[in-house]
């Protein structure tokens, strides 16, 4: 996030790390934070996992990881890759062969899990593909799978245990001559993760994928997140984030991107500032606000809308938004645009009217954009 000397207090320092690629995504250093999700659809059914990661990028996904149990998982994985818009992460668990045939079959990262995926000897050869394929490799630490030396020696899950298991798992990348990697160290209990990344940052200069691990469902899952998560990239960690939901991973990289965008740490699409409604409101504040939210998907250019049901916060709201709808009485409101009033608008076609002066100003941004562009080459 760039300096903020009018208000400081927006003002987020990142951890300074490293900076790797998965395929051609910059991941760390002074590369933007990446949206990760995962596809939950059989590996081997090809065409549901494409669409599914098409969705996904579409929704604004930068990475998908992908689950390779199998050795038919694999042979699916070269299509998969193929015809997939963004780099795919394979993910891989217990078998070392499926991260040797997953870097074959062009995967940009492979996800390996210290605790169960074997013997150093077998780690080595994993790194031996990575690096014959320019794959980069994400260590995968999770609370759930500890390696059972660290159990016996601490006793239990702990912040101390994951960080000790990801730094023996770094030492060997780092003494086979292996740097491009990023670690993740996840946990279902918020307080857990949140110790163990905070400890992590202060021990590796190594990219950070932050995760809340079996978050759950999404409303709760989406709480855990953004309450993890959130602390975490407010205090300056984390590169990439992946945000675990039980339910379509689109909402994973929605609920992702609006944790980044509420931090100012990235900006895509319409940004909704809206009341929660009252007896003073002069339209159906939710209603609306559901209408333009399907309405305005489309929209991928980073701007503002206030959508306020009434003057006594609509005007101050809409002063810092690129266009704003205030609630009035007689069954209109008033248009602001870029803070100023406009005009009067009925409630009746409010939603139609929006969409078009919202789609306006984005072509507007999108062509100054553009001028800005091509007046600096």
């Amino acid at each position: 996030m760039s300096h903020n000397p009018i208000r400081p207090w927006r003002n987020i320092d990142r951890r300074k790390s490293r900076k790797i690629h998965v395929g051609p995504v910059a991941v760390g250093g002074d590369a933007p934070i990446s949206v990760q999700t995962m596809t939950n659809t059989l590996t081997t059914d090809v065409k549901a996992t494409v669409e599914q990661i098409q969705r996904c990028a579409e929704a604004g996904a930068d990475i998908v990881r992908v689950s390779v149990p199998d050795e038919a998982s694999s042979k699916a994985l070269k299509e998969i890759v193929r015809e997939s818009p963004v780099p795919i992460v394979a993910d891989i668990h217990f078998h070392y062969k499926r991260g040797i045939e997953a870097a074959e079959a062009g995967a940009a990262c492979l996800r390996i899990n210290p605790g169960n995926i074997g013997d150093e000897k077998r780690v080595k050869e994993v790194i031996r593909a990575a690096r014959d394929h320019g794959c980069s490799i994400r260590i995968g630490v999770n609370a759930g799978s500890l390696e059972k030396h660290l159990l016996e020696k601490y006793g239990e899950p702990c912040p101390e245990a994951m960080i000790e298991s990801g730094l023996d798992h770094i030492r060997i990348l780092q003494d086979n001559d292996f740097h491009e990697f990023k670690i993740s160290c996840k946990a279902s209990d918020v307080f857990l993760a949140a110790a163990a990344y905070q400890g992590l940052a202060e021990a590796t200069d190594a990219p950070i994928h932050l995760g809340i691990t079996e978050a759950g469902g999404l409303m709760s899952g989406t709480i855990k997140s953004s309450i993890g998560l959130g602390s975490l990239l407010w205090a300056g960690i984390g590169d990439t984030i992946r945000v675990s939901l039980s339910a379509d991973p689109v909402e994973e990289v929605k609920v992702g991107f609006e944790i980044l965008k509420s931090l100012g740490l990235r900006h895509r699409g319409v940004n909704i500032i809206s009341c929660p409604s009252c007896a003073r409101q002069g339209f159906d504040v939710i209603k609306t606000v559901e209408a333009l939210e399907k309405r305005l998907e489309h929209i991928k250019t980073p701007m503002s809308l206030s959508i306020i049901g009434c003057v006594v916060n609509g005007p101050g709201e809409a002063l810092m938004t690129d266009v704003g709808f205030t609630g009035g009485g007689a069954g209109s409101g008033m248009v602001y645009l870029a803070g100023v009033q406009s005009h009067k608008l009925s409630n009746e076609g409010m939603i139609e009217h929006i969409v078009e002066q919202v789609e306006k100003k984005a072509a507007e941004i999108e062509a100054a954009r553009a001028a800005e562009s091509q007046a600096a080459e």
